[in-house]
């Protein structure tokens, strides 16, 4: 078996329906940032456990929840509260660690993303992989948003998929949000654009590895949010979705402008309040 840890903050709409899908479970627990909602009450009504955090940034979070959790099992699988288990996916991952090589030190597995109840595929840039199942103390968790998953133990790929409702509390919920990423987006991104790229991951075989190399490339492009939309809406084909693949690729390319117009702004005006500190 392995154990769950979900990160809350003022989800008390949506983290019963997310411990319901891991109700079978026998080792939950809730890593809460304070919220002031009921998230709290609802998710000990659920029978998981609680602890609260401070949240500074999500590495710090992840990695937070990893070392306090004092978890029943070495294999930790972290969910959102906006994502579902599915039955498939939990009958994989007991397969796949009956049988787990000594050195495997995490598991990565894409999902499928939401919009107005359509599998966003193509617009949302399938496939994406995520580093989601972990063994304790083998894994660094990197980046202040958007996280990377560094080990030097050996990394599997799960076939079945988490699924993703980012817009079960309204779109405005989304803008709110991705307004808090960009800023944090916009304080990373100026340091990451004076590394060097890493030409050799692109052509790794973790799908990881490349996504982050790729995105080291992407961010020094000229006209980085006109060209997220071209491909999510044009190359990927995200007009086969209809009306939900054209806001969504729209939506993407407004939370790039939102990083481009905050690196702009603190660069013009490095001592203003533009950028505040995390």
């Amino acid at each position: 078996m392995f154990s769950i840890v979900i990160l809350t903050y003022n989800e008390e709409q949506e983290v019963e329906a997310c411990l319901k899908s891991v109700a079978w479970a026998d080792d939950v627990l809730v890593f809460d940032s304070f919220s002031s909602d009921r998230t709290v009450e609802r998710a000990l009504a659920c029978g998981a456990r609680v602890i609260q955090n401070r949240f500074e940034n999500y590495a710090n979070q992840r990695q937070a929840a990893l070392s306090q959790g004092d978890f029943k099992y070495p294999w930790v699988f972290m969910l959102d509260a906006d994502e579902r288990f599915t039955s498939g996916l939990r009958a994989e991952i007991e397969r796949e660690l009956a049988s787990a090589p000594a050195d495997r030190a995490i598991y990565r597995l894409r999902r499928k993303d939401y919009f107005n109840g359509v599998w966003i595929r193509s617009s949302g840039g399938y496939p994406t992989w995520f580093g989601r199942l972990l063994r304790i103390g083998q894994v660094s968790i990197l980046r202040p948003i958007n996280e990377q998953y560094e080990t030097s133990g050996s990394i599997g790929l799960l076939q079945e998929h988490i699924e993703h409702f980012p817009f079960n509390k309204g779109v405005e919920r989304w803008i709110d949000r991705h307004n808090d990423y960009s800023r944090r987006e916009a304080l990373a991104l100026p340091r990451e654009r004076l590394r060097p790229v890493p030409w050799r991951k692109l052509f790794s075989r973790d799908p990881a590895h490349r996504r982050a190399a790729m995105k080291s490339v992407y961010c020094r492009m000229p006209a980085r949010p006109l060209m997220v939309f071209l491909y999510l809406y044009l190359w990927r084909r995200g007009f086969l979705e209809g009306r939900s693949g054209y806001h969504y690729a729209s939506l993407r390319m407004s939370y790039e402008i939102m990083i481009d117009v905050k690196c702009w702004l603190a660069a013009q005006q490095p001592d203003a309040d533009t950028l505040p500190p995390e």
